[in-house]
């Protein structure tokens, strides 16, 4: 069996765990088994994961779940991948993902390969499967010959493809102890997060003031985009920490990036270089952005993007 954790954060089912969930169905088909979910806390709507390929949905509902402790849902995962002789466990590449991914290794003795991109091969009874490395400048393939394989799936590696019916949610019981207590917990609200978002607007320093960002925002909600930042702009307290995207903040792959006023860093497309397309506005036609862009615009930005904002509604406007 191939077990995927789908994180429900606030009781609800996120799309990262739709494209989890599809993605270990189809490496349950590559292993010839079947495909199981598991939903940690007490949320509702864990049943239409049946939808995304899961055969069964588990769901350790103990209220003191409910908030998220890393120590704790690595042991109630585990518990729960030794319960169902599940050998591989699937889990999304997030924040979350990445904070009980070590643990869940150490806790089954597992082979772990984060950030996975693709779907695996079979080589024998080993799992071979390829990833970005050094920053997407190339391809490493490692090859899981332990008896408890883990992967962790980046965020739009693949499309959630609904191919199912809703089942029946199944509670079980798992060993845990936790040591954190929480006392309060702040979210953002609103937008898409940026790891799930398929479409992402993202301005740097060319926007010279943060007074500026109105024309950002507009262009996001036009598109029905998430925003984004450059480091630099969030070290100056122009926009919030949360939406810094590069090598030392959030690494995205959404299907368009556009990046308006920003020059293009190692830093900052080491965090952005694997968006589907990517669009490039700035006034300066050297900056190193444009080697990464699939389209570029040099000019103004605060010309070009009142434009392309006009335009974009003129188009939509026009196809409604």
């Amino acid at each position: 069996m191939v077990l995927v954790f789908a994180e429900s954060p606030r009781g609800q089912i996120k799309k990262t765990a739709l494209q989890a969930v599809t993605y270990g169905k189809k490496v349950a088909d590559l292993l010839g088994t079947t495909c199981a979910a598991l939903t940690v806390g007490t949320g509702a709507g864990a049943e239409e994961l049946g939808r995304y390929g899961a055969s069964r949905v588990l769901q350790v509902s103990d209220a003191k779940l409910d908030q998220f402790d890393s120590q704790a849902y690595a042991a109630a995962i585990a518990d729960v991948v030794k319960q169902t002789g599940a050998k591989v466990l699937i889990l999304s590449h997030s924040a979350t993902g990445k904070s009980i991914a070590g643990r869940l290794a150490v806790l089954l003795n597992a082979g772990l390969v984060s950030g996975v991109n693709s779907l695996p091969t079979l080589n024998g009874t080993n799992l071979q499967v390829k990833k970005s490395v050094y920053s997407g400048k190339a391809i490493a393939e490692y090859d899981i010959s332990s008896t408890y394989k883990i992967l962790s799936l980046m965020g739009n590696a693949v499309k959630q493809e609904a191919s199912g019916n809703p089942v029946v949610v199944e509670k079980v019981q798992a060993d845990f102890k936790g040591r954190i207590r929480v006392k309060e917990v702040k979210t953002q609200e609103g937008r898409v997060p940026l790891p799930e978002a398929e479409i992402v607007v993202s301005a740097g320093r060319g926007m010279k003031d943060p007074g500026n960002w109105g024309i950002v925002e507009e262009l996001a909600e036009t598109l029905g985009a998430t925003t984004a930042c450059s480091r630099p702009v969030a070290d100056s307290d122009w926009r919030p920490h949360h939406e810094h995207v590069g090598q030392t903040g959030i690494a995205i792959r959404p299907n368009l990036y556009i990046a308006i006023g920003i020059s293009g860093a190692i830093q900052h497309l080491a965090g952005v270089n694997n968006s589907k397309v990517i669009v490039v506005i700035n006034k300066d036609g050297e900056a190193p952005f444009f080697k990464a862009a699939d389209y570029g615009v040099v000019g103004d930005l605060f010309e070009v993007v009142p434009r392309l904002n006009e335009a974009l509604k003129k188009y939509k406007a026009s196809n409604h």
